[in-house]
């Protein structure tokens, strides 16, 4: 036999072998590191073909009055404390405690700075200066022993979100969307809108508060701005018009789908679909900033004049979303963070939230949602017992409340308690795994079966946490 053919057939089969062996490699590589594992559901629809319990809630309104808001002047009433005011906080509370701020400082007790008043049948008890919130308090739900696992504001808010301190896990709102889809067509399923305070406290929060993680891309959360273009590059350039845009689209969609026959990476499905989607909001959102179809009288309840990027008007805009079918609406307002001023700091802030909170659930409850979406009032973390500088707080992690209403939740109740100084959850604590295993099962989710499985695991919302409590829903 020729040995120059011998010596190109051995050469072949190396090359083959080699080449093999590389494409196998790669395809493990890609798959350690591909940032999504999970299942792609079908549009619109999440991957839970049928609901594990008997839904109550279509949808959920997840207010962050972020910078952490102090329960002692909000909803937490804690008369010893304001007895022991400026007097030494006994160490047997505070021994060994985690202290952001307050190391090594004299920790004085530092009572409530307003009174309370306790409202409707119920009796809800909070702060002297809400004028409209009282109006609702038999729907309210307060939670008064919430505790969490992070004492600083970013980890906190990242445990709020995803039910850990380590960042790159999904959001809740991520986790509800990929389970449930959304029953929008044209527009995202989890929105985020943020606003700020007048006390100048105003810190960013970063955009992987609302991150996918490693779900597929297109169940993260999209941050519509209440001012100017809602969405950064939202409207297109002069001399493009509708059809044009169109057949770029699908132009795009075509190449995309054709790479995706060849590599067939779930990444690209999820391109094209936010392509689409996309260019369905280049005429929804515009057309749900208007608010021009909005009453006066609405307006007014809501104490605003229309998109003007406050609180206000992103309540009145959260109730517009949930109209729309958005299944996660998430608003963050910020300046809460009063380590100084508490006290004028905090009735700004009231001023703030009292009547658009108020007006959001009064209109739901007129258009006959209130019963099925799920409102939560919350920061990422509550504020000390004790002084900080003399007339602010520090961050307090051990224990806050919770505000729920609607969508299932029993109103007119309080859950649980601090203790006489509020320092600790005490009485039916409440973490904050719970919150997420309970808004899943009003949601129809049974958080222990909605899992991905990435890096060898299963991953769940809850983690390897979390209980129903079932004595705060209907």
């Amino acid at each position: 036999m020729n040995p120059n053919l011998n010596a190109i057939r051995l050469l072949q089969r190396r090359t083959f072998l080699g080449q093999a062996c590389r494409g196998v490699g790669t395809v493990a590589l890609s798959s350690l590191l591909s940032p999504a594992h999970a299942a792609e559901p079908e549009k619109g629809r999440g991957v839970i073909a049928k609901p594990h319990v008997p839904p109550k809630a279509k949808r959920v309104i997840f207010l962050v009055m972020a910078g952490g808001p102090s329960h002692l002047e909000l909803f937490d009433y804690k008369p010893v404390l304001a007895k022991q005011h400026g007097q030494p906080m006994p160490e047997t509370i505070t021994k060994g405690q985690p202290i952001a701020q307050l190391q090594g400082a004299k920790l004085m007790c530092y009572g409530p700075q307003w009174g309370f008043k306790k409202h409707g049948k119920s009796g809800q008890e909070m702060n002297e200066l809400f004028v409209h919130l009282p109006e609702v308090a038999d729907d309210l739900c307060i939670v008064r022993s919430a505790h969490t696992e992070a004492i600083n504001h970013d980890p906190a808010h990242t445990f709020m979100n995803t039910g850990s301190s380590v960042s790159g896990r999904p959001s809740m709102g991520s986790w509800i969307t990929y389970g449930l889809g959304s029953e929008s067509d044209d527009l995202p399923g989890f929105v985020v809108l943020t606003s700020n305070g007048r006390g100048g406290q105003n810190q960013p929060i970063a955009s992987r508060q609302w991150s996918a993680g490693f779900l597929p891309g297109k169940f993260q959360g999209v941050h519509l701005r209440g001012k100017g273009d809602p969405v950064l590059y939202l409207t297109n350039p002069p001399g493009v018009g509708t059809d044009q845009q169109k057949d770029v689209i699908d132009a795009v969609a075509r190449l995309n789908q054709m790479q995706n026959t060849v590599v067939d990476d779930p990444e690209i499905a999820t391109r094209i679909g936010q392509y689409e989607l996309a260019f369905k909001m280049q005429a929804s959102v515009p057309a749900l900033m208007d608010m021009k179809d909005e009453s006066k009288k609405v307006l007014e309840s809501y104490g605003t004049q229309g998109s003007d990027g406050s609180f206000a008007a992103n309540c009145l805009l959260a109730r517009r979303l949930a109209q729309k079918g958005v299944r996660f609406i998430q608003l963050y307002h910020r300046d809460w963070d009063h380590h100084g001023g508490i006290k004028d700091g905090i009735k700004l802030k009231i001023e703030e939230i009292d009547r658009p909170i108020a007006a959001l659930i009064k209109d739901l409850k007129r258009l006959g949602m209130f019963d099925d979406t799920l409102i939560v009032l919350t920061g990422e973390f509550g504020r000390t017992p004790m002084s900080q500088g003399g007339n602010g707080r520090d961050h307090h992690m051990k224990g806050f409340s919770i505000v729920l209403a609607g969508g299932g939740i029993k109103g007119g109740i309080t859950h649980g308690a601090t203790d006489e100084f509020g320092y600790h959850a005490e009485e039916k604590p409440f973490p904050i795994h719970d919150l997420h295993a309970t808004l899943l099962h009003l949601l129809g989710v049974d958080h222990e079966r909605l899992t991905v499985r990435f890096q060898g695991r299963d991953y769940r919302l809850t983690d390897v946490h979390g209980h129903v409590v079932k004595d705060i829903l209907t």
